[in-house]
């Protein structure tokens, strides 16, 4: 059981091949653009354990983490990690990316009833509205900096931003192709709105980082992530190129509360 979305889920495997994307250009793209302070990740899901250990320069965990802890020595610290189901604290990591089966007692939500939800009704409920990727297709993940190559085609990009970057990075999505994007809010267990769904859907993804990835994965409190897909980040930065020709960029300055908005209005939007 994988929850109870509607969505069409989609294999992770897409048509993207090693070497396609220039991983330092588009870097150094999204911090000209955004002034990033918080590393462009991947993240890629492996087959067998083998496969995610033959990855160059990989560390693997020497203690028990959250997923939100091995995202962060990423995109944090800089480093190369993989891990399994069995380096993490609880089976809530292991279900969002695959590793772990999202039994009975699981989707009970049993282990959160009082806690963080009112019932184990409210709690069950949580645990099957989130994505998570389906069970016996993976044994191992492994997360990197987008500018190491590693992983290169990674699953998923991560991009942490805060609320002023991450609406230019959905108006750089939005530049062509229009698209009202709509995403979901399950509260505690984020990580299941932004890289299980992204996994899941082949979609971007934004989530508000909940308090397990803030206290374990030190997310400041003004970043948002996107998780998406990585071709659909070359459309992004596109969209992000020509908006800043409009002048549209970041930082956005201050107009003044008190000020005459007429001139401004005509300079962003044509009126």
């Amino acid at each position: 059981m994988t929850g109870d979305s509607n969505e069409t889920t989609v294999a992770i495997t897409g048509s993207t091949a090693p070497g396609q994307y220039d991983w330092t250009k588009i870097v150094d793209d999204l911090n000209r653009l955004l002034r990033l302070r918080t590393t462009p990740i991947g993240m890629k899901m492996f087959a067998t354990v083998a496969e995610m250990e033959a990855v160059p320069k990989i560390r693997r965990p020497q203690s028990i983490h959250t997923m939100d802890q091995i995202v962060s020595m990423a995109s944090r610290i800089g480093w190369t990690v993989g891990a399994t189901n069995a380096d993490f604290v609880g089976d809530q990591c292991g279900a969002v990316v695959g590793l772990k089966a999202p039994d009975e007692k699981w989707l009970s939500g049993e282990r959160m009833s009082g806690v963080w939800f009112e019932t184990l009704e409210d709690a069950s409920a949580h645990q099957h509205a989130m994505h998570l990727v389906p069970f016996g297709q993976y044994e191992a993940v492994a997360v990197s900096p987008l500018t190491a190559g590693r992983l290169d085609p990674p699953d998923i990009c991560m991009i942490y931003a805060n609320p002023a970057q991450m609406i230019l990075m959905i108006n750089g999505l939005q530049w062509s192709g229009y698209k009202n994007f709509t995403w979901g809010c399950v509260g505690e267990s984020a990580c299941a709105d932004s890289w299980g769904r992204a996994l899941k859907l082949r979609e971007p993804s934004v989530s508000l980082p909940c308090f397990a990835e803030r206290r374990y994965g030190a997310v400041p409190d003004d970043e948002l992530l996107m998780a998406t897909p990585p071709e659909f980040v070359p459309k992004m930065i596109a969209g992000l190129e020509a908006l800043s020709r409009n002048g549209l960029r970041y930082p956005i300055p201050a107009y003044g509360i008190q000020n005459d908005a007429r001139a401004g209005l005509g300079y962003s939007y044509g009126g």
